[in-house]
């Protein structure tokens, strides 16, 4: 395996976790000279140095401690201002629209990828790394920079990095992308990092319990306030508890009983309605998806074949994307997909290579 000659500098972005820590490491034996920066991202009462989450006290030290072990420079960086903004007060935002945000994605675009990317500028560092599970590599042909799925499938992470630009791409470095998971822990265990055995956040990093409810309320968000559950005709069927409760395609846990199976098929914050319906009305061929970002193409011109992923780890499907304007994609299936949910992301890919993606934004605009 060959690699390209190492930048004079590397900001390597580390949680505390192992997956960060191999990935300095891995750098460091490559040649490239690094620095290890982790992201302080929560005000003080805002989350408990103990919960079981990335960026916590706990982490900043077990990072701090990998740079010690590898001799290069730690740094802390305060984002929590940015990290409220862009990520804490959208999250509230777009529950309150009755959409399903994707905090990490945010995270990685406005944090990660953006405010650490002009924090190394700033240090004269050439590049950033993260401990994603990615490939990027230069197209042979386009001369584009490509963002390409993981050698280990199970792991992959391109689907929430669509969003790199061009640039971004330019200056990011993924040294995990041709390892797994397990040889990942094994590279940190033969270096005696005291993580290597510890184990991965599963939750939203500033919800750790799971439970969005309560942190929304905490946070002065809206989609708590209770309305009606209306039927596909607009029929009351019922009373909800609050928009921010419920999800596309749920069915258990309504807080209402009901002669048939119903599932939750649409949400609306303008009437504060939820309306429920049938398994097959959550299908769909068509969807729309908004501030599309391209990858390994300039431009779509016409009608595109291609392959879609609608949730994190799903299997994408065969469809056809089209460029109607104002950065948004309409996309249609070649199958109906069930409970694509607005304010998820649409990834489409050519291949292992990601083409493009935006945010779901309906089934209609």
């Amino acid at each position: 395996m060959t690699h390209e000659p190492a930048p004079l500098s590397v900001m390597v972005a580390m949680s505390g976790g192992v997956d960060s820590s191999a990935a300095a490491l891995l750098l460091k034996e490559r040649g490239y000279v690094c620095a290890g920066a982790t992201m302080k991202l929560f005000d003080n009462g805002d989350i408990a140095d103990d919960s079981p989450t990335c960026c916590s006290a706990r982490d900043v030290q077990d990072a701090r401690s990998v740079a010690n072990k590898l001799g290069i420079d730690h740094y802390t960086f305060n984002f929590s201002d940015d990290f409220r903004e862009r990520v804490i007060d959208k999250f509230t935002g777009e529950y309150a629209a009755g959409n399903t945000p994707n905090p990490c994605i945010d995270c990685n675009r406005y944090l990660k990828f953006g405010k650490l990317l002009r924090t190394a500028d700033m240090m004269e560092i050439s590049h950033i790394a993260t401990g994603h599970y990615a490939i990027i590599e230069r197209g042979e042909t386009s001369g584009r920079w490509l963002l390409k799925k993981a050698a280990d499938k199970s792991k992959d992470q391109s689907y929430v990095l669509y969003m790199l630009t061009q640039e971004q791409l330019s200056r990011t470095l993924l040294p995990l992308g041709e390892f797994t998971k397990s040889e990942a822990r094994e590279i940190a265990s033969r270096a005696g990092f005291l993580n290597a055995a510890k184990r991965e956040s599963q939750d939203i990093c500033f919800v750790p319990d799971g439970k969005y409810i309560d942190f929304i309320a905490r946070n002065g968000g809206g989609g708590r306030e209770p309305g009606d559950f209306i039927d596909s005709s607009g029929r009351i069927i019922g009373r909800h508890k609050g928009l921010a409760r419920y999800t596309i395609g749920q069915r258990k846990n309504l807080g209402v009983s009901f002669s048939e199976k119903l599932f939750v098929i649409s949400k609306n914050a303008h009437d504060n309605t939820v309306t429920l319906g049938r398994e097959d009305e959550l299908y769909s061929k068509e969807l729309y998806a908004a501030d599309f970002n391209l990858i390994s193409r300039e431009r779509i011109d016409g009608e595109v074949r291609t392959a879609a992923m609608t949730r994190y780890r799903q299997t994408e499907y065969p469809c056809t994307v089209q460029d109607i304007g104002g950065g948004v994609v309409r996309i249609v299936f070649d199958e109906p997909q069930k409970a694509a949910a607005a304010g998820q992301a649409l990834v489409l890919y050519d291949g292992d290579s990601v083409l493009g993606g935006g945010t779901i934004i309906g089934k209609e605009i």
